[in-house]
């Protein structure tokens, strides 16, 4: 059983090598910050990184410093012009599991241009530059305080002239440097950046209830990069960065590699109804209101192709995984055998305030771990992503990345999507996933007599002759059995019932 928080290892429709070949590149290795720079950043570039109080800056250039100390062993420099203390400062990063002290004033110094700023003005700070950047030569070099020194410079004039002096001092060297500044209306740093090589801004805003951190590259010169806000968390391994779904994966492979087969429910009348089972790389609803049958069927999916040795990921956001092995154990599945034996892994996201990208970022990487032979995933609630989408009009074109992606492994999905518990009518949330999946399996109550019965139907499956009648199944402790003919449902329908979760 796995939680959340797993090794963010980077997982990437396209590989930031694939990028054409050009200057030397300073990958920062911040979680997928380089694949959105589609390989990091270029070696003696100048870059801004600015927000407001609060959104990470000083994580993210003082990560990159490490970082790069750690990948590579070269020097680097960060000099603070505020009036902060480096003591203070280190004692934040000091949590942080990218931090090392034995780097601290050998390979990564710290020194303070404040004093010298406010004594010395715009020359002195320069001159303090341009000695720091002889005597100890580093890769990368961070001036935190940008704000400052536009205070200090008065007219622009100044702080543009600042700026060419800075940058033409950098190149003499090769120096990388990143500029860190407090956000300020665009008008006034419109200069600025009109002459760095790139400009990434870090926000940090209430949307609803919930706080929300993205990261925007508004600028980079040299090549392309992922354009549009990603989702930012800070963690106790610094900034975690997620790029959005659909733009990790806007490119997928026309089809899959290998020969499609039939992937069985194991329910045998349900089976034949869809002439054999899904067809293998493809994508299947089950549509149902709350308690319908639909856990249960997904369920019976994984176990019917572990028995076959098949893996099989459970990705479920509402059950913990020892109510649902009890609970299914008692129906006759065998799931928890199949847990036991490593065939199925089951993946509960608790009830938490997750992000989206992040999600579908954990379960892509989980299952591009399992690459080997075919592979069966139920995801137990589209909704969850739903509920942690921050903008509702992403879902669309999410839902369409994510599926493709996994048609792209041949991975055979089968998704559930809670319906109204009371309602005569067939009504999807996102009505995006009739359009995305290729197979979708209705499951309803019908009342009659004072009495629940339970009926299935397949509206829908591409590329397959199916069986459209309506069926009548039960859930016991024999576990999922579907009527052998449309008869028992054909009866309960004419006996003008009232309809719970779908139309009569």
């Amino acid at each position: 059983m796995a939680s959340r928080h797993q090794d963010p290892g980077r997982i990437a429709a396209r590989s930031p090598s694939s990028a054409p070949t050009g200057p030397a590149r300073i990958e920062s290795g911040i979680p997928r910050l380089d694949f959105i720079l589609k390989g990091g950043f270029f070696e003696g570039g100048t870059y801004t990184l600015y927000g407001p109080p609060g959104a990470g800056k000083t994580i993210v250039a003082n990560q990159l410093c490490f970082n790069h100390i750690a990948m590579t062993g070269r020097h680097c420099v960060y000099l603070t012009v505020l009036a902060e203390s480096h003591g203070k400062m280190l004692r934040h990063l000091g949590s942080l599991s990218f931090f090392d002290a034995t780097v601290v004033g050998r390979q990564l110094k710290y020194i303070a241009g404040y004093q010298t700023l406010k004594n010395e003005g715009l020359e002195g700070l320069l001159a303090l530059i341009r000695t720091t950047l002889m005597q100890e030569k580093p890769s990368i070099f961070v001036i935190d305080g940008l704000e400052s020194i536009e205070q200090a410079a008065g007219p622009r004039a100044q702080a543009k002239e600042f700026l060419n002096q800075l940058q033409a001092s950098t190149a003499l060297t090769g120096t990388t440097t990143l500029l860190c500044a407090v956000e300020q209306p665009e008008q006034s740093r419109r200069d600025e950046n009109a002459m760095v090589d790139g400009v990434i801004e870090l926000s940090d805003q209430m949307i609803g209830p919930r706080a929300v951190r993205e990261l925007t590259v508004h600028k980079f010169r040299g090549c392309g990069y992922l354009r549009g806000r990603h989702e930012v968390e800070i963690t106790s391994q610094g900034m975690q960065i997620h790029p959005r779904t659909e733009i990790q994966f806007d490119q997928p492979p026309q089809q899959a590699t290998e020969q499609r087969q039939r992937m069985a429910f194991g329910i045998p009348e349900l089976d034949r109804m869809m002439n054999g089972g899904v067809l293998s790389g493809s994508t299947l609803a089950l549509l149902g209101a709350p308690g319908s049958g639909k856990t249960t069927l997904g369920l019976s999916f994984l176990v019917e192709g572990a028995r076959h040795g098949q893996k099989g990921i459970y990705f479920g956001f509402y059950e913990p995984p020892p109510r649902l092995l009890e609970r299914v154990g008692a129906m006759g599945i065998p799931l928890r055998r199949y847990v036991e034996d490593g065939l199925i892994e089951l993946i509960w996201q608790p009830p938490l305030e997750h992000y989206m990208d992040s999600l579908a970022e954990s379960l892509l990487e989980k299952v591009r771990s399992e690459q080997h032979g075919r592979r069966r995933l139920f995801i137990d609630g589209v909704q969850g992503f739903n509920a942690a989408a921050v903008y509702e009009d992403r879902m669309p074109r999410f839902l369409s990345a994510l599926t493709n992606q996994l048609r792209t492994w041949d991975v055979t999905t089968v998704m559930s999507e809670e319906q109204p518990l009371f309602g005569t009518q067939v009504e999807l949330p996102n009505p995006e996933l009739a359009h995305v999946v290729e197979t979708v399996i209705l499951l309803r109550y019908v009342e009659l007599k004072s009495q629940l019965h339970r009926l299935l139907s397949i509206m829908k499956m591409r590329e397959s002759v199916y069986d459209t009648s309506i069926r009548e199944f039960t859930m016991n402790e024999h576990g999922v059995e579907v009527s052998g003919s449309f008869e028992s449902a054909e009866a309960i329908l004419s006996g003008f019932p009232r309809t719970r979760g779908g139309p009569p």
